[in-house]
């Protein structure tokens, strides 16, 4: 694979050379802003073999560098190792910004190429802008992938079905109600929703052109008397066109829409430039008007109906069923041998299915044994399966898919004796996921200002940990939501009730261990003062965390007390659905603590 990557960016450099271009930039997204694109986009991996889900690979006549976040440093540098690519850490003291380092590399007057239908406006913007700084044009051009990559896989044209109206909870024509009142706030005339998430929960449909992921390649277009949807037609049964046309929706196909934005008359675009690509907004009517604001359906798909709060519980119940079974299982299987991490995620999966409503994984198994839990991302192949051993940590990030809600969570097992640095970490892990989930606040506040709860007892050890501490989860859709956020860089998209959101504080320390502990929890309602109203975290996730790796006088009073409350609820909901058994083992692991 490494020869294969090192021919793919010697073709690429003699591709650039005859385009007059010194360099091309690689995102890891598609049209759609996809953090999770289908294969067809995925030009990054292609180019560079990184297979992480964020990243930007730069190539230039004689250099190339990729750029990522924290989560994939360790798996990055592996993976890049023997091919040209060096590893660029994102957020990390000296390292150059993708347009600082081309300065450095390239001279002025070069022309560096992008693409713009997987870059942003925003992105596009902000790269032209600080190449334009250093004498260097950024160009729109074709991607090189469109006549380079070989083999390139086509667009998926699996077909779309219907979220069914009691797991949705409002109907399409509800939902086109809500974003045309939006639209009349802004005094817009025109809606462009490129997210594939968004647009699918508009519409209630679903789909499966993304692995993991329930979501259709599509674009939709909203005015005030018109909506269009755009995707290939094969992908739509009868049915699902009849729910279409009952809400008023016309269907275009997916290439129209750059000839209907052109004609389509509106006057006042409203336009997430964070989202939407650079081509669509390059091909608005003359003279069009850009509103510059977030899309409003990524607001009001992330606070939850009352059906999708009912079908978040629903799921969490399945789900906690199967991972009773799964942790039952576990510690017995790995002392009897035999177990790799492969065959532990092979085991949890088929628990999962056995449960009513499921439709498969809502991302791929992380599961990090010893020093793989340390890779943030880790996710086992048969080249990296390791045994596991009845000692240690295993750190296992997991989630599925099921009709009426999407799961998404950690537990870190202690399948044996632990080290003193092992349970150190993993209590003061601990203390940092039950502080935030204490956390009552104003409405209002945004994740930012919340971040400090669950990092404050590591830091006081001299630990951080560099990835977000909290996620959005969608009914029946993506993994990770947003715009709201829980980390240490600014997130302005305020909490509000009924909004879902994990709580994953960790520690990974390189070649030894890594700790994570996650739970979904959604946002409600605390109480009324004369200062406002405050919120407050519920747990959603149904699952005994480890008590074996504690060390319990590192805990305070009132964390015990969460701990012992949590698993009253786990063990009171989920106990009327387990054989006698699966109840025991429960009753065990769920029992409190007392000083």
């Amino acid at each position: 694979m490494k020869e294969t990557i090192t021919q793919r960016v010697g073709s690429l450099r003699a591709y650039l050379h005859h385009k007059g271009l010194a360099a091309y930039i690689f995102p890891s997204t598609d049209p759609h802003g996809s953090e999770y694109p289908p294969a067809h986009w995925k030009t990054r991996e292609w180019i560079s073999g990184f297979d992480g889900s964020a990243g930007t690979a730069v190539v230039t006549l004689d250099d190339a560098a990729l750029w990522t976040d924290s989560r994939y440093f360790i798996a990055a540098a592996n993976q890049l190792k023997g091919t040209p690519f060096r590893l660029m850490k994102e957020r990390v003291e000296g390292t150059p910004s993708i347009a600082e380092w081309l300065a450095d590399v390239l001279p002025a007057d070069s022309r560096v190429g992008i693409d713009g239908w997987t870059s942003s406006t925003a992105e596009v913007d902000l790269m032209a802008t600080g190449l334009m700084r250093h004498g260097i044009a950024l160009e729109v051009t074709e991607n090189p992938a469109d006549t380079l990559w070989a083999n390139r896989p086509a667009l998926p044209n699996d077909q779309v079905c219907i979220q069914p109206l009691r797991y949705a909870g409002r109907d399409v024509a509800e939902k086109l109600s809500l974003l045309r009142a939006d639209l009349s706030a802004r005094q817009a005339d025109g809606l462009i929703l490129t997210a594939l998430d968004e647009i699918a929960w508009a519409l209630n449909l679903r789909g499966t052109d993304v692995h993991c992921t329930p979501v259709f390649v599509s674009y939709m277009l909203v005015t005030p008397d018109r909506c269009a949807l755009y995707i290939n037609k094969v992908k739509l049964t009868d049915e699902v066109s009849a729910h279409l046309a009952k809400a008023g929706v016309r269907i275009r196909d997916y290439g129209d829409i750059i000839p209907d934005l052109r004609r389509s008359g509106i006057r006042r675009m409203l336009l997430d430039p964070a989202g939407v690509n650079f081509t669509l907004r390059r091909n608005l009517p003359e003279g069009c008007a850009i509103i510059d604001a977030p899309s409003p359906a990524a607001m009001r798909k992330a606070v939850k109906c009352p059906a999708e709060v009912e079908g978040f519980r629903r799921a969490m119940l399945r789900d906690g069923v199967a991972m009773v079974k799964f942790l039952r299982w576990l510690k017995p299987a790995v002392e009897a041998g035999g177990q790799t991490e492969l065959s532990v995620c092979r085991k949890l999966a088929a628990l999962r299915a056995e449960q009513d409503l499921y439709c498969g994984e809502s991302f791929d198994t992380i599961a990090g044994y010893a020093a793989h839990g340390a890779i943030v991302h880790y996710e086992p192949t048969p080249e990296t399966d390791i045994p596991l051993r009845p000692k240690g940590l295993l750190l296992l990030d997991s989630g599925a898919q099921y009709e009426d809600g999407t799961t998404d969570l950690t537990r870190t097992i202690a399948l044996g004796p632990v080290t003193e640095e092992e349970r150190r970490d993993y209590t003061l892990v601990l203390k940092g996921h039950i502080r935030l989930a204490l956390a009552k606040f104003p409405q209002g506040c945004s994740g930012t200002q919340l971040d400090v709860c669950a990092r404050y007892a590591m830091w006081q050890e001299g630990i951080n940990f560099l990835h977000g501490t909290g996620h959005g989860v969608g009914s029946r859709l993506c993994v990770h939501e947003g715009p709201h956020q829980i980390r240490m860089n600014y997130m302005p998209a305020p909490l509000q009730p009924y909004m879902t959101v994990t709580n994953e504080p960790g520690i990974y320390k390189e070649g030894r261990h890594g700790v994570r502990i996650e739970n979904t929890q959604i946002i409600l309602p605390y109480k009324e003062t004369e200062f406002g109203t405050f919120l407050q975290f519920d747990p959603l996730t149904l699952c005994p965390i480890d008590r074996v790796a504690i060390d319990w006088p590192l805990l305070g009073a009132e964390e015990t007390a969460w701990l012992n409350s949590y698993h009253r609820r786990v063990y009171e909901q989920l106990h009327p659905l387990l054989d006698d058994e699966h109840r025991a083992w429960l009753w065990e692991a769920t029992r409190p603590h007392y000083f």
